[in-house]
């Protein structure tokens, strides 16, 4: 008997206990929360167009679930068309930078002056230029995911070990060989690390994008709501935004985890 409880855990099962473990800690973490939520609540007395009670956001999850499910899809469009825009981009220009020293140094300043312009003051220029469709709000994300993409792939592919390249170059790897055999497989767990910050900024340019105009979305639900002093419909707008960040954010990490074996 105790030799079979000593046996180690199949892969199978130990991945089912692990993500069982990672559930239970998202439970009790949610949990907590809705427990501070209603003791600060009753402590303060707060009104509820203050503060709605976990049970009145409940409510609205619940019963105008096909609202909210019609203005979820049109954000998580935004947001995944954006990531994909940005990543893309992000990876385009990383090379460029690396592979040509010309367009590293004009731009570099560049991507850095990008950063330093508040996105709300890019979201009217994206309206005027994009009109109030899907494309202003997708724009947003992909500006705001691109900074953080494209600096850690570069990093990443500038930091490849010189005996790694030194060894390909000895075995005859050209610069492209030795580009997509050495160094893009050494940059990807950089990579990883920026796609990880921009699955969770990218939601930000999306609902800031129909903050600043739109007619659909979690956004532009959470004006109106507020609008109408609505507080417990805006909360049940801002909790399935954070629920689809956090499921977006672990879904990328589970499939980073896949692709990138080699690195813990």
């Amino acid at each position: 008997m105790l030799n079979v409880l000593a046996q180690p855990l199949s892969p199978i099962r130990s991945r089912r206990i692990s993500w069982l473990k990672k559930a239970l800690q998202v439970l009790i973490s949610i949990s907590v929360l809705v427990v501070l939520w209603q003791a600060a609540i009753t402590i303060w007395d707060l009104p509820s167009f203050i503060l709605p009670t976990p049970l009145s956001v409940f409510d609205v999850l619940t019963e105008r679930y096909p609202i909210l499910f019609k203005h979820t899809w049109v954000t998580a469009q935004e947001i995944l068309i954006g990531l994909l825009l940005g990543v893309s981009i992000g990876l385009f220009f990383a090379l460029q930078m690396l592979l040509f020293a010309p367009v590293r140094r004009w731009l570099l300043p560049i991507l850095i002056a990008s950063q330093a312009i508040p996105v709300f003051a890019i979201a009217p220029i994206l309206m005027l230029w994009l009109d109030y469709g899907i494309a202003s709000k997708v724009a947003m994300a992909a500006i705001i995911i691109f900074f953080p993409v494209t600096t850690c792939c570069y990093d990443g592919l500038r930091s490849t070990p010189q005996g790694y390249l030194d060894l390909a170059h000895t075995l005859g790897a050209n610069r492209w060989r030795r580009l997509w055999h050495v160094q893009l497989p050494t940059a990807l767990p950089a990579l990883g690390s920026g796609l990880r910050v921009a699955v969770v900024i990218a939601p930000i340019g999306a609902v800031v994008g129909e903050w600043v105009g739109s007619s659909a979305g979690l956004g532009y639900l959470m004006l109106q709501a507020n609008a109408r002093m609505m507080i417990d419909e805006m909360f049940a707008a801002l909790f399935i935004l954070s629920l689809f960040s956090v499921a977006l954010y672990f879904s990328v990490d589970w499939l980073l985890k896949k692709l990138i074996p080699w690195h813990a």
